[in-house]
């Protein structure tokens, strides 16, 4: 069992914002599903939550148990005493303190607690308010995301926050391995690469043994197919010996200079899994730069380092 808690808020007395909810309401609809449609998270929407104690009890429902995956997104305001910020602040009392947030996902049995946040200063959390340090007191299984680091403000880009634009983005596909598989590592590393060195920067922290998948799309590779590269490829070091008998287009239905051997059935079939393999950067073609070539010059194609790595998942049975 997987749940999310998804909170956006808006509705601030003194300082509306205006994305945050739409962010939100973005975030917990992709949560839901996996690519296929099938169910992803149990996903409790809260928007424009009024008080600090709603957010407290919204918190400890989400951390008990003994689930799979415990998530937390927020988006809305946060302070640079390192609150996550409610419309009923008073005085200091700005909202809940990051450290609680901490203190609830470092207590809770839940096996993966993953928490999300899109605001100011966000990248304070982790930190301990006790010891004055810097330094991250991560329980185990605990993940962090943050939209900025701790002396940061998150901006908006387009009616939306900067960050969550493009963690929706990796949500949709674009930080998903081969396997199809959306980890937090490999969405971060996403948002990374997408910022320049002069926008905010965001914060990854986590304590934790493996990574799980927070949403599976469909592989970009199918993993039936993935697993012949142990087939296909003997060793790391081989190379899969082509000639025009694997071009389909090299045939008597098509008018074109003919080669022997003319093009067989068998062969095709397995050309088209080697090229699709190197459509993802798994295999390349020696000495030719196009896959065509190298079949219709009868030269050969072989494992790249990325390709290598996926040859041993597929020798040792890991997916």
């Amino acid at each position: 069992m997987k749940k999310a808690l998804i909170i956006g808020i808006d509705e601030y007395p003194n300082a509306p914002l205006s994305g945050c909810v739409n962010d939100a309401m973005a975030v917990g609809e992709l949560l839901k599903t996996n690519g296929d449609g099938g169910p992803n998270f149990d996903v409790s929407l809260k928007l424009n939550i009024k008080s600090k104690a709603e957010f407290l009890d919204l918190l400890e429902s989400l951390f008990s148990g003994d689930a799979e995956a415990s998530l937390l997104y927020f988006s809305g305001h946060g302070s640079e005493q390192g609150h996550l910020v409610t419309p009923d602040y008073k005085g200091k009392d700005l909202g809940v303190l990051m450290s609680e947030v901490l203190a609830y996902a470092n207590n809770s049995k839940c096996k993966n607690k993953i928490i999300i946040l899109d605001c100011c200063y966000s990248g304070k959390f982790g930190e301990s308010p006790i010891i004055q340090s810097n330094e991250s007191t991560l329980g185990e299984g605990v993940t962090i995301m943050t939209a900025s680091s701790r002396d940061e403000v998150a901006m908006e880009s387009g009616g939306q926050g900067l960050f969550t634009g493009l963690f929706l983005q990796g949500l949709r596909g674009s930080a998903a391995d081969i396997t199809g598989k959306i980890t937090p590592a490999g969405i971060y590393a996403f948002i990374d690469q997408s910022l320049g060195a002069w926008q905010q920067r965001p914060i990854f922290k986590t304590n934790i043994s493996h990574f799980i998948s927070i949403r599976d799309i469909e592989p970009r590779v199918p993993k039936s197919i993935l697993r012949k590269l142990g087939q296909y490829f003997s060793s790391p070091s081989d190379e899969y010996k082509l000639d025009p008998s694997f071009e389909f287009t090299n045939s008597p239905e098509y008018e074109h200079e003919l080669l022997e051997p003319h093009a067989k059935q068998e062969n095709v079939n397995i050309f088209k899994e080697l090229q699709l393999f190197e459509s993802v950067g798994l295999i390349e073609p020696v000495d030719e730069e196009h896959m065509y070539f190298a079949a219709m010059k009868s030269k050969s194609c072989k494992l790249t380092a990325l390709g290598f790595h996926y040859w041993k998942l597929s020798k040792d049975t890991r997916f």
